[in-house]
């Protein structure tokens, strides 16, 4: 997994770990995710980082919807209106997880991985992702190509490159 993302000629000299790990102990906060498609995989991610214990809590793997229902607090209603799969379980998830632990700094996605499950309106590689800082939250949608795992280390990649940017954003603004 290329671990070596930035979003600029600068950030690219530097593993995307490294960097934030640095914004979050500058600012003094912790990270904690949700996963539903990566099962985990950004957790194990930002724990095989010696001394991610700093500034990585820990998640919850929501793969199903009980779990998102029961640990997340995402409404059934949005479940069955929007799908697992959409913006609005997207903020849920992370507003939830927010809302349980107390944390400044929290990832939420949820996704079609495939093989199967994808559909004309969300086929595989449909990932939606949720970032809460400091309680505004961002959301993106996103299409990966590729095999399962490609589209699970895509997402992975991507939910810390968009997290580095955001944490990036809040330290200009302080």
């Amino acid at each position: 997994m290329n671990t070596n993302l930035g979003a600029s000629a600068e950030n690219r000299k530097m593993p995307i770990l490294d960097i934030l790990a640095a914004q979050l102990k500058r600012l003094q906060w912790t990270l904690m995710t949700a996963e539903s498609c990566t099962g985990g995989g950004i957790g194990k991610l930002c724990t095989e980082m010696a001394g991610s214990s700093e500034w990585f809590e820990g998640g919850i793997i929501s793969y199903s919807n009980r779990i998102k229902t029961d640990l997340l607090g995402v409404p059934e209603e949005s479940l069955m209106q929007y799908g697992a799969v959409s913006e609005e379980v997207a903020r849920h998830m992370v507003s939830g997880l927010v809302y349980r632990t107390g944390v400044k700094c929290a990832v939420a996605v949820t996704g079609v991985a495939g093989p199967g499950g994808g559909s004309l309106l969300k086929p595989v590689g449909t990932v939606w992702m949720a970032w809460s800082i400091n309680d505004k939250i961002e959301t993106r949608r996103y299409l990966f190509e590729g095999s399962r795992e490609d589209i699970r280390e895509q997402t992975i990649e991507q939910s810390l490159l968009q997290l580095s940017i955001f944490l990036q954003e809040v330290s200009n603004q302080g």
